[in-house]
C-alpha cells in the first residue's frame, strides 16, 4: 500500500535502508528494517507540515534506527539525496544516531530511555500553551528495562496527556538477545493499563492497523504495542541479534534487495 502522497510503504523504506547502510558499511540494519511500516504510517499518514512550528512532535527514542526515519525524511523532500548518501562519512550530520539540529529531528536520542521523558514534556508544554499538536514517541521493547521510562509513564498519566501516543517497538529482541530472557517485561499491554494508559497491542507491520492506531484519540496518553519482526522483509537478517551489529557485504546487499524488490 503506498502511504499518503510519498509514494512511501514499509519496502520502499527498507530499501534505501539496505542500500544506504550498504554504501556506508554500518550495522544496526535490523532495528530499522523492524520499524519501517511505523515509520512509513507515521510520515504518509500522521506527520504534516513538518516544518511548521505547529506541527506535530515524533521522537525516535529509539535512535540506532535512524536510518529508517532518514529515509523517511528524505522522501519527505527535509533532506537530499547527498544528505542521505552522506549518511556517516566524515563531517555529515547523518550518523547512527540522529541529532538535534538536523532537518526533521527533535531530539538527539541514542541513549535509550530518554525520548519518552522529553515527549511527555513536549506534550505538557503544548497542553499549558492550549497548542492542538501531538506528540508521537518510539521506543524499542528493551526501552522498558529502564527505570526513567516508566517515570515518563508515571508523569504522563498523573498529568493526564492525552496528546501523547507511544509506540512500543516489541520485536522480543535485544544488543544481547531477546528481550524476553534478558529482563521479561511482558505483559506490555497490561503493564500501560495499570499506570494509567490506554494500550492495544497490535501488528506493527500492519499499516491499516497502525493508521486506525495512531489517528485514535483518548482522554489518556496511549500505548500502541506494535509486534514486529527484527531484520523485516530479509530471510537471513530476520530474528538473528547478530544482524543489530554486523554491516552487509556485496552478496548479503544484493540478496536483500532481490527479496525486497518487486514488493509494495
Amino acid at each position: 500500500m503506498v502511504i499518503g502522497d510519498f509514494n512511501m510503504t514499509g519496502n520502499t523504506l527498507r530499501r534505501i535502508v539496505i542500500e544506504t547502510s550498504y554504501r556506508a558499511n554500518t550495522g544496526h540494519i535490523s532495528s530499522a528494517l523492524c520499524i519501517c511500516d511505523i515509520i512509513s504510517v507515521l510520515y504518509g499518514k500522521i506527520l504534516k507540515n513538518l516544518s511548521n512550528p505547529d506541527r506535530d512532535r515524533f521522537i525516535l527514542s529509539k535512535g540506532h534506527a535512524a536510518l529508517a526515519q532518514y529515509s523517511a525524511l528524505h522522501l519527505r523532500e527535509l533532506i537530499s539525496k547527498s544528505d542521505l548518501e552522506s549518511y556517516c562519512k566524515d563531517g555529515t550530520r547523518f550518523g547512527v544516531h540522529p541529532e538535534f539540529g538536523t532537518p526533521g529531528i527533535e531530539m538527539t536520542t541514542g541513549s535509550l530511555g530518554m525520548g519518552l521523558s522529553v515527549g511527555a514534556g513536549l506534550a505538557l508544554s503544548a497542553k499549558m500553551k492550549k497548542k492542538p499538536w501531538k506528540v508521537y514517541v518510539l521506543i524499542s521493547d528493551a526501552e522498558c528495562n529502564e527505570g526513567s521510562t516508566w517515570e515518563a509513564v508515571m508523569f504522563a498519566a498523573h498529568h493526564h496527556l492525552s496528546n501523547l501516543t507511544l509506540i512500543v517497538d516489541d520485536n522480543n529482541m535485544q544488543a544481547l538477545g531477546k528481550a524476553r530472557e534478558i529482563l521479561d517485561m511482558q505483559p506490555l499491554e497490561a503493564r500501560f493499563q495499570s499506570f494509567g494508559w490506554d494500550a492495544q497491542t497490535l501488528d506493527g507491520h500492519d499499516p491499516f492497523a497502525l493508521e486506525k492506531a495512531l489517528n485514535a484519540t483518548s482522554n489518556y496518553p496511549q500505548a500502541i504495542i506494535a509486534k514486529t519482526i527484527a531484520g523485516k522483509g530479509v530471510s537471513f537478517m530476520e530474528n538473528k541479534v547478530e544482524w543489530h551489529y554486523l554491516p552487509l557485504t556485496q552478496a548479503q546487499a544484493e540478496q536483500a534487495l532481490e527479496e525486497l524488490n518487486g514488493r509494495p
